[in-house]
């Protein structure tokens, strides 16, 4: 039905705000977990929409919203990521702390362990991050995740295994 309004224009804006509606909150916290701003994190959910919108004409309804959505997003983190020159801290690097960031952002409410296992996973390399963030807080299923990263399932499950041990291990060595 949304695909139906978006093709028609007279519905097209309608339909997009409610897509807007509908997943900016979810896209907002997937963003969130990879890039630890809430400023950021605002202005990419942002560039998200608009690039969807920019793009609309060329979905062709292949896959679910969602899925498109979030494909945009990742690759608006990555490109962000990037351009910033945020490079991932291997977990043996006592230099930078993860932790500062974290409990620095107004918008930050957890306690120490919280800050801890977040500081762990802001440690992952981008790719076991975005694997684990979409397995343990958005609770995709690995063929979701698959669709959208366009990875194999195997690949994704050693991916999420491996992210997890290291942050056990970070969280052990820390506490």
């Amino acid at each position: 039905m949304i695909l139906e309004q978006l093709k028609d224009c007279t519905l097209r804006n309608a339909a997009f705000s409610l897509i807007v509606e509908r997943y900016s909150k979810q896209i907002y916290w997937h963003i969130r977990n990879m890039v630890l701003s809430h400023d950021d994190t605002n202005d990419l959910v942002q560039e998200t929409f608009i690039k969807a919108w920019s793009g609309i004409d060329s979905f062709r309804g292949e896959s679910q919203i969602s899925t498109w959505l979030y494909r945009i997003a990742i690759n608006e983190t990555l490109a962000f990521l990037k351009k910033k020159q945020i490079e991932t801290v291997p977990l043996d690097n006592e230099e930078h702390d993860f932790t500062d960031t974290i409990e620095s952002d107004a918008y930050f409410c957890g306690d120490k362990a919280d800050a801890l296992f977040r500081k762990a996973i802001g440690m992952l390399p981008e790719k076991q991050r975005l694997v684990f963030n979409m397995k343990y807080y958005e609770e995709m299923k690995y063929e979701e995740i698959s669709e959208i990263l366009g990875t194999s399932v195997g690949a994704l499950k050693a991916s999420y295994h491996i992210a997890v041990k290291k942050i056990e291990t970070f969280i052990k060595d820390n506490n």
